[in-house]
């Protein structure tokens, strides 16, 4: 048991600067939910299902879908902040 232990901390541990490092936002969804699978594991190991569980709900799939509905909503809107208006040319 203790053999992955360490190899759970370890994943982690590398896991952690990996998600940092990462510049642009749509890898580093990708990146924090790979993370997020690997601190459930880590849980699961250390004898906390419940708690594994929940990190696999949050940190797999509802934080990197978050972001990335965020992005996609970020990349639909131009720079003046608001959604762009249908033009009406008046040929009613």
């Amino acid at each position: 048991m203790n053999v992955l232990i360490v190899v759970a901390l370890t994943m982690v541990a590398i896991g952690a600067p990996a998600v940092v490092f990462v510049d642009d936002p749509l890898r580093q969804a990708i990146v924090v939910s790979i993370y997020g699978l690997s601190l459930a594991a880590a849980f699961y190991v250390l004898q906390a299902p419940d708690v594994a569980l929940s990190m696999l709900v949050v940190g797999t799939v509802l934080l990197p879908a978050m972001v990335l509905l965020t992005l996609a909503r970020i990349r639909r809107v131009p720079l003046g902040g608001r959604e762009p208006e249908e033009e009406d040319d008046g040929d009613e």
